[in-house]
């Protein structure tokens, strides 16, 4: 018997419909992932996943919980540094290393109605760690505010001029209008596609801003 087969006639439980639709949205893109696919891939009767997940809102729910708790144990991984700083950037980072794996996370854990549970206990990690770093429940409040989701490891953009690179003429048509913005599209360079996680979310931005919320902070525990 091959593995499809032996795979086809395990039993359905959770866990298998959550990772087999993780694998899905790996190759696809979260638009793959429908309950007809899901079901195929596992070699079931669509109806049949419903014993075990409350339709696609059910599974999307079940995917978040299972990278939050991917991003959870990456960053609990992380030894301590030397300084707060430093661990919570090292943290962060694994956890950014989780969602480059899944990019298509950030957008379902954005969308999430209620706190994702992992997320939650990440979070209480985060702030436990800026505690013991010397920092006033006062600041870290004020910090998580600063760092929002790219506490977890992703940045949300204002906006998104479309897919590709800003081509000449786009630039020309929008400097008669807006020529600040035009003049610094004209310098933007995203060279590094493997760790984009959005229009402006490559590894450099990501990591700069990171930076620039973290030493703030550090400066106002001093202060």
């Amino acid at each position: 018997m091959t593995d499809p087969e032996l795979a086809a006639r395990a039993p359905l439980t959770k866990e298998r419909v959550l990772r087999a639709a993780i694998v899905l949205a790996d190759e696809g893109g979260i638009e793959a992932l429908t309950m007809r696919r899901l079901a195929e891939a596992l070699g079931a009767e669509a109806m049949s996943l419903y014993y075990h997940v409350s339709g696609k809102d059910g599974v999307l729910d079940g995917i978040a919980e299972v990278v939050a708790q991917e991003i959870s144990e990456a960053a609990g991984q992380i030894r301590e540094q030397g300084s707060w700083k430093a661990t919570a950037r090292a943290r962060i980072l694994a956890a950014r290393e989780v969602l480059l794996r899944h990019q298509w996370a950030p957008g379902v854990l954005a969308s999430r109605s209620q706190p994702v549970p992992a997320v939650l206990g990440y979070h209480d990690a985060l702030v436990g760690l800026m505690r013991a770093g010397g920092l006033s429940y006062d600041l870290i409040h004020h910090g998580l505010h600063a760092l929002g989701s790219r506490a977890i490891g992703f940045s949300q953009e204002l906006f998104d001029p479309g897919a590709g690179p800003v081509q000449p003429d786009q630039l020309t048509q929008l400097a008669a209008a807006l020529p600040h913005l035009a003049g610094m599209l004209a310098e933007v360079a995203h060279d590094d596609p493997e760790s984009t996680l959005g229009w402006c979310d490559d590894q450099t931005e990501f990591e700069f801003g990171l930076d620039l919320i973290l030493d703030g902070l550090d400066r106002a525990r001093v202060r």
